[in-house]
């Protein structure tokens, strides 16, 4: 696997300085031979063999001066320049600004469909550039992957549907650039494979878990848990393409359409049960307390069969839905 090293650069102002300077004395060698061959011509006489070399030289200069601009370039904050020479990894420079480096390392990363003399030139930067389909230049700066909404089927393998956003960023750049064939689409169909993975080991909620341990990590339940368990699955499976995960999140989860309803009228009857579980221990508390407060305070003498009636009639106004309505006992405490 490819491993990131610092490339080889320098200020860019320097090298442009010094073109410059070798532009001028180009021209000034230029004219001055030309001076001198129109001296010798107003004499008559042959120039010598010098006056030419200095024309040839700056015309020479002159041709092969671009060579040396093809070296700079520019790196802005959160960004870095893969450099490749003649097909070999040659390190990567992330220092900012004007820079210049060797003229002939790559400008195109990617496949240009040609072979021989032509796509190496257009590689190296040297032959027009009109197959470039990549580009030396990455960004490592944080993005943010806002992912689609899948539906999957959980643990126990009920239908839902999920959504993540992954915040990645590119933390080596040969990896990124030569390990994988585009890391952009790697990270896309990785942060799907993790997310259809992490939601097929945890159950919905903790009504879908036969387990019945409220201790049991559920997607609803537990979303710190569920996240950094995603965190985690995704930093292992983009390791090879050089990218970290800074943060993994669930956006969206619910179940799917076709059993939203039949699962909702199932929540609700497991909220009714719980109410009224909540409104028997209650209503059997305050039973009990009636019929010892009456036995004990021995206001009124009851026989065994008249508080089985009295705790009937209590549990029957305490636990009904409705407003109990009051009945008058004009007769007997024995006779209605």
């Amino acid at each position: 696997m490819s491993v990131e090293t610092k490339g080889r650069s320098v200020s860019g102002w320097a090298m442009l300085v010094g073109v410059v300077v070798v532009i001028i004395l180009s021209v000034v060698l230029f004219t001055q031979s030309i001076l001198i061959q129109s001296t010798y011509d107003a004499y008559g006489r042959v120039a010598p063999l010098s006056a030419y070399m200095g024309m040839i030289a700056a015309i020479l200069i002159w041709c092969l001066i671009w060579i040396p601009c093809n070296g700079f370039f520019t790196v802005q904050p959160g960004q870095a320049r893969v450099c490749v020479l003649f097909g070999k990894y040659a390190g990567t420079v992330r220092e900012q600004g004007f820079r210049w480096a060797n003229p002939f390392y790559s400008r195109n990363l990617g496949n240009s469909g040609s072979t021989g003399l032509a796509a190496a030139l257009s590689e190296s930067g040297l032959g027009g550039g009109k197959h470039r389909t990549g580009n030396s230049k990455v960004s490592v700066r944080a993005r943010t992957l806002n992912g689609e909404h899948l539906k999957v089927n959980d643990k126990m393998g009920n239908p839902i549907e999920i959504a993540n956003v992954v915040v990645w960023h590119v933390d080596d750049t040969a990896k990124a650039m030569f390990d994988v064939d585009d890391y952009e689409e790697f990270v896309d169909m990785q942060a799907e494979t993790a997310l259809r993975h992490v939601a097929s080991i945890y159950a919905y909620d903790h009504m879908e878990d036969t387990s019945d341990s409220s201790v049991t990590i559920t997607l609803r339940s537990n979303i710190e848990e569920v996240s950094e368990s995603l965190k985690a699955e995704l930093t292992e499976r983009l390791a090879p393409a050089g990218v970290a995960v800074d943060d993994a999140r669930l956006t969206h989860l619910a179940y799917a359409p076709e059993i939203a309803q039949a699962m909702l009228r199932r929540q609700q009857a497991e909220a009714i049960i719980a109410a009224r579980k909540k409104i028997v221990e209650g209503a059997v508390s305050m039973v009990d307390m009636a019929v010892k407060e009456l036995s004990t305070s021995g206001t009124i003498d009851l026989d065994d069969e008249r508080k089985a009636s009295m705790a009937s009639n209590l549990m029957v106004v305490l636990c009904g839905e409705s407003e109990a309505q009051p009945v008058l006992n004009a007769g007997t405490l024995y006779q209605g």
